[in-house]
C-alpha cells in the first residue's frame, strides 16, 4: 500500500528527531597513548605519594613576586598582536559555529512582488470582451526549505564546528602561556645583565682603584712598569665588558617591549639574585598533569573533530530528504489582498539518492578516515613531546639548583684568594700577576653564579609552561 505524503513525511522527521548520527562516536583513545604514571625522579628522591594531583596555578607568573613583571605579562596578554590575533581566530571559529548549527534549522525567506501589463487587443489574438486589457498582480509570501537530518549529517558537522571552535580556544591558551613564558625568560634575562652590569660595575671600580694604586706606587719606586701595564690592560678588559654588558642589556629591553607591545619600553634596573625562587614542584608528579597542556586538549578537540566529519562524509552516500513550503496572499487588486480568497500556499518534500558518482563519496570517507588517523597520530605525538618536555625541565630545575650550591662555593672561595693575594701584594710577597689572576677568577666565578641563577630560574619557567601552569608551595 501506498502511504500518503504527509505520512512518509512525518515518518521521516521522526526519523531525523530520534534517529542516531552515522559515524563514529568518539571514544578517548586511552590506550592508544601509554605514559608512564608518573615522570621521572631523580634518583634517592622520595616515592611518590597517594595525594590527590596538585592543581595548577593559571598565573604562575606571580610566583616570582615581581610587581614588574606581573605588570609586563599583563600587558602581553592584552595588548601584544599575538594575543590579539589569537583572539580574533577565536571570534572567527564561534561564527563558524553558529553558522554551521544554524543548519539545523529551517531556512525561511520573504518576497513581494508586483506587476502590471497589458496586451494588445489589435494586432494580436482578438480576447473576449470580459477579459481586460491591462492587468494588476501583487505577491506577498513566505517560503521555507529544510533538509531533515535523518542520518545525522547535519549533527556531526554541529560536532565537528563545535570541536574546531574548542581547539581554538586551546590554541589560545597555547598562545598565552608561550607568550607569557617569553615574556619571564625575557625579563629574567633583563634582570640578569642587571646582575652582571653590577658585577662589572664592582670590577672596574675595583681595578680603577688598584691602577691608581699602582701607579702611585711605580712613581714611588716600590712597583714596576710591568705592574702598571698589567693593571691598566686589566681595567681595559673590565671596561669593554661593562660595555658589552649595557649593549646586551639595551638589547633585551627592545625585545620585551616588542613581546608587550610598547616599543621604546624602559625597565628601570634590577637584580635576579634579588628574585626569589619558586617552591619546587613535588616529588613523583603524574603524568596526568599533561591534560592541562592546551595543546594536548587542542590536539585532542582536532581528533575529535576529525572523528565527527567520518560521519559527514558517510552520511553523504545515503538519501536526503528536503522540505518546501510556501505561503502567502496574492491577487489582482492591492485592496484585495488580505482576503481569505487571496490565500496561496504549497507544500513538497523531495529526495535525493546518489546513484552513480564514480566513487567520488566513498573516496571522501577514505579521505577522511584517513586525515582522523592523521589526528589520532598527532595527538600521541602531542603527549609524547609534552611528557619529554617535563622531564627535560624537571632534570634542568633540579641539576640547576645542586650547581647553585657549586657556584657559590667556587664565588666565596675566589673571593677570599682575591683578598688574600691583595695582601701578599701589598707585603711584598707575591707579584702583581697574581693579584690580576685571583680579580680575573672572582669575577668569572660571580658571573657564572648569576648565570646559572638566571638558567634556574629559566628552568622553573620551562617546567611551568611545559606543564601548563605553576604550583604553590605547602
Amino acid at each position: 500500500m501506498i502511504r500518503p505524503v504527509p505520512t512518509l513525511l512525518a515518518l521521516a522527521l521522526a526519523g531525523a528527531l530520534t534517529g542516531c548520527a552515522i559515524g563514529p562516536d568518539y571514544v578517548r583513545p586511552e590506550a592508544a597513548v601509554k605514559l608512564p604514571a608518573d615522570y621521572t625522579a631523580p634518583a634517592g628522591a622520595p616515592a611518590a605519594g597517594t595525594a590527590a594531583t596538585p592543581a595548577l596555578a593559571s598565573q604562575w607568573w606571580t610566583l616570582f613576586g615581581d610587581a614588574q613583571l606581573d605588570e609586563l605579562v599583563r600587558q602581553a596578554l592584552a595588548d601584544s598582536p599575538d594575543a590579539r590575533s589569537a583572539a580574533a581566530r577565536i571570534e572567527e571559529a564561534d561564527a563558524v559555529l553558529r553558522q554551521v548549527d544554524a543548519a539545523l534549522l529551517p531556512q525561511v525567506d520573504g518576497g513581494a512582488s508586483g506587476s502590471r501589463n497589458r496586451i494588445s487587443t489589435t494586432n494580436a489574438t482578438p480576447l473576449p470582451s470580459s477579459v481586460p486589457a491591462t492587468r494588476s498582480s501583487t505577491r506577498l509570501a513566505l517560503s521555507t526549505s529544510f533538509e531533515l537530518d535523518v542520518w545525522g549529517k547535519l549533527r556531526r558537522a554541529s560536532e565537528a564546528a563545535r570541536a574546531q571552535a574548542l581547539g581554538t580556544r586551546y590554541a589560545s591558551e597555547t598562545v598565552s602561556l608561550s607568550l607569557a613564558a617569553s615574556v619571564v625568560q625575557a625579563y629574567l634575562n633583563l634582570r640578569a645583565l642587571d646582575a652582571q652590569q653590577r658585577v662589572n660595575n664592582d670590577s672596574v671600580t675595583s681595578q680603577s682603584r688598584s691602577t691608581q694604586l699602582t701607579r702611585t706606587r711605580f712613581e714611588g719606586g716600590i712597583a714596576s712598569q710591568l705592574d702598571v701595564q698589567q693593571a691598566e690592560g686589566a681595567l681595559a678588559t673590565y671596561t669593554a665588558q661593562q660595555l658589552e654588558t649595557e649593549k646586551a642589556r639595551a638589547l633585551a629591553e627592545n625585545l620585551l617591549g616588542l613581546l608587550v607591545g610598547q616599543p621604546g619600553l624602559k625597565i628601570p634596573p634590577g637584580d635576579v639574585r634579588n628574585l626569589p625562587l619558586p617552591p619546587v614542584p613535588p616529588a613523583g608528579l603524574p603524568s596526568s598533569l599533561l591534560d592541562a597542556r592546551p595543546d594536548v586538549r587542542q590536539a585532542e578537540a582536532d581528533l575529535i573533530a576529525a572523528n565527527a566529519k567520518i560521519g559527514v562524509a558517510k552520511a553523504a552516500l545515503f538519501p536526503s530528504i528536503t522540505l518546501t513550503g510556501n505561503w502567502g496572499r496574492e491577487s489582482k487588486d492591492l485592496s484585495q489582498l488580505f482576503s481569505a480568497p487571496s490565500t496561496i500556499w504549497s507544500f513538497g518534500a523531495g529526495l535525493t539518492q546518489p546513484i552513480f558518482e564514480g566513487g567520488r563519496l566513498r573516496a571522501q570517507v577514505d579521505q577522511i578516515t584517513a586525515q582522523q588517523k592523521q589526528s589520532l597520530e598527532a595527538y600521541r605525538k602531542a603527549s609524547y613531546t609534552a611528557f619529554r618536555e617535563v622531564n627535560d625541565a624537571l632534570v634542568k630545575v633540579r641539576e640547576t639548583g645542586e650547581a647553585e650550591d657549586a657556584y657559590g662555593r667556587a664565588m666565596n672561595a675566589a673571593q677570599r684568594a682575591l683578598q688574600l693575594a691583595q695582601v701578599r701584594y701589598d707585603g711584598g710577597y707575591s707579584p702583581y700577576l697574581e693579584v690580576l689572576t685571583a680579580q680575573r677568577t672572582a669575577n668569572d666565578a660571580t658571573l657564572a653564579w648569576v648565570q646559572n641563577r638566571q638558567a634556574r630560574l629559566g628552568a622553573t619557567v620551562e617546567l611551568f609552561k611545559a606543564l601548563g601552569g605553576g604550583w604553590k608551595g605547602s
